[in-house]
């Protein structure tokens, strides 16, 4: 996996310029959760746009306050614009007793994104996203909500060099430290819901999906075979969630 980050840093700048002129804006707007990816995705975006971008925090009624402190130090430290918007009315306007929790996290999350493309079209901005690979990859996200964007700097890298990167811009030590989560439900963990550390999902994914290794060839590597089953099962599940509808021929 690359590590060069000044190397990755300054392509993703660039990509961020040419790519959102190339759609015709000059602002960007993301949703800024306090953990690293979007952390990581607010500092490219100063760097490319300066004040012509928004952060915006969405929390619901089960969202971990210690997440928004961290987001507004970010801000703090990058002076970085940021709005806050709620959504706690919008869940309880859903009938509760259709609700589980990976169902209320997954309209959370849709939630989410329509406040953001409502906030775009306010600003005439484009919606950056926040998915890295690892997410891509194992379909870990909410179709048409994290997952949604008009242009995402993120996609091609793994977790792990996600946190790598963080490190490198200068993200506060308070979001790279933490455990991963998606925050969608309280308590909940991105790791314990996978069964595996980013660290060994990213070694395994790498060299499957980098490096073209085989099923037996990865496990021979060193790979846990569950684990590699796994990665395999998810990918080949999840990848309707990164193609557009299929739409019928005639």
């Amino acid at each position: 996996m690359r590590t060069d980050y000044a190397n990755i840093e300054a392509s993703l700048v660039t990509f961020l310029k040419e790519e959102v002129a190339k759609a015709g804006f000059e602002r960007v707007v993301f949703g800024l959760s306090g953990g690293v990816d979007s952390a990581v995705v607010a500092t490219l975006s100063k760097k490319a746009f300066g004040a012509n971008m928004l952060a915006v925090m969405i929390p619901s009624d089960t969202t971990n306050p210690v997440h928004m402190s961290h987001a507004l130090m970010l801000c703090e430290k990058f002076d970085i614009e940021a709005e806050h918007v709620s959504i706690k009315n919008m869940l309880h306007a859903y009938p509760l007793e259709l609700r589980t929790p990976l169902r209320k996290g997954n309209l959370a999350a849709r939630l989410r994104m329509s406040v953001l493309y409502d906030i775009s079209a306010r600003d005439k901005a484009i919606v950056v996203g926040t998915s890295n690979k690892s997410e891509i990859i194992l379909g870990y996200g909410t179709m048409y909500g994290d997952t949604a964007c008009g242009i995402n700097p993120i996609g091609s890298l793994y977790k792990t060099q996600i946190f790598g990167l963080a490190a490198h811009l200068g993200v506060i030590e308070e979001i790279i430290v933490k455990a991963p989560s998606a925050d969608l439900w309280e308590g909940q963990s991105d790791e314990e819901e996978l069964g595996y550390r980013y660290k060994d999902l990213d070694a395994a994914m790498y060299a499957i999906f980098d490096g073209g290794l085989s099923r037996d060839e990865a496990i021979k590597e060193g790979h846990d075979a569950e684990m590699v089953d796994f990665i395999t099962a998810r990918y080949e599940a999840n990848l309707f969630k990164g193609r557009p509808p299929k739409i019928a021929g005639l």
